[in-house]
């Protein structure tokens, strides 16, 4: 079948669906309609935020459904009125099997891994907290288990030792969009084998749970190019943070959010690992296990994100702080 004819429902929600859903409307395929979630309250003002992929599909005047429960009848009917073919799923939901079933092709989805490796809500900060230096994205079919389905294509990515979350996201954001709309053009073609996800040792692969603030927390008593990628695998979302302690002082702990830094190796016995360092005007450096973490750019809670040279300016005591696990 020809694939502009197919008749296209895309379900996603943030960003990184929105180069998907924008090429395939621009390549000319029948996009049917756009599922994403419910407008949320967000903001001290609490007004409703919409989705990146509504606002996307809006500009593009395609029509969107908002379920709040994907079981819901009333949705349940909309869907089987579209008559898809096929289901595209980018950073969505889970769905349930009357839904990702539905399309008499299936529903494939775009997976920011290498399935089968980091199954789960967070892999691209998992692959650089890792230390992995190859990562990619996979598009597979929805079945009954988080992404276990049948691996349709994926695509490999070097992660450098520069990339952070963000840099990564942009560059599987790109990728990704090549690998959907392939797919998309394999499927209608029939030239496409699922491979299915099986015989594998379940001890030998790595997850990619999602990430919470409790496990942002810097543990500076660890080797220092663990505590590197930690830093690039949490920056600019949603960072990693250490709290600081200030000597003789009753006062709470303040907290900073670490957004680069370098490892420099060094022997230091007799300095507590959290022990800080700097000449008040250029570097600030933390003791680790095994040498010194550089910080290049954080945040003091309440304070803006700045590099260290322009959080000195104002930051005089520097000295009197202890950074703690």
């Amino acid at each position: 079948m020809e694939a502009r004819k197919l008749r296209i429902v895309f379900m996603g929600t943030p960003e990184f669906a929105v180069p998907s859903l924008r090429a395939l409307v621009a390549g000319g395929y029948n996009v049917v309609a756009v599922v994403t979630t419910p407008d949320k309250p967000a903001g001290r003002g609490q007004k409703l935020h919409e989705s990146d992929v509504k606002i996307a599909a809006r500009e593009m005047g395609l029509p969107v459904l908002q379920p709040v429960k994907l079981r819901d009848p009333e949705f349940v009917e909309a869907m089987q009125a579209l008559r898809p073919d096929l289901g595209i799923v980018i950073a969505f939901r889970m769905l349930p099997e009357i839904i990702w079933a539905m399309p008499r092709l299936g529903t494939f989805n775009l997976h920011a891994s290498l399935l089968p490796q980091y199954r789960g809500a967070a892999p691209i900060n998992w692959a650089i907290i890792n230390g992995e230096t190859e990562t990619g994205v996979t598009t597979f079919l929805l079945n009954h288990e988080i992404d276990k389905g049948a691996i349709l294509g994926q695509l490999r990515m070097p992660i450098t030792a520069q990339d952070t979350v963000g840099t990564m996201y942009e560059k599987l954001m790109t990728v990704g969009t090549g690998l959907v709309l392939e797919t998309v053009e394999r499927i209608a073609a029939g030239d496409i084998r699922p491979v299915e996800q099986q015989h594998i040792n379940e001890a030998t692969l790595r997850s990619a749970p999602k990430i919470f603030k409790e496990n942002c927390r810097i543990d500076w008593t660890l080797p220092g190019q663990r505590i590197i990628n930690f830093i690039r695998g949490l920056s600019p979302y949603p960072a990693a943070w250490t709290a600081m302690y200030r000597a003789g002082s009753d006062d709470e702990a303040l907290t900073a959010k670490i957004f680069a830094a370098t490892f420099e190796a060094a022997s230091h016995e007799g300095v507590a690992c959290g022990t800080v360092e700097s000449d008040s005007r250029t570097f600030i450096r933390v003791a680790c296990a095994d040498g010194w973490i550089d910080l290049r750019e954080l945040q003091i809670a309440g304070k803006k994100r700045l590099a260290v040279r322009e959080l000195l300016l104002g930051w005089r005591d520097v000295l009197q702080y202890r950074f703690e696990k």
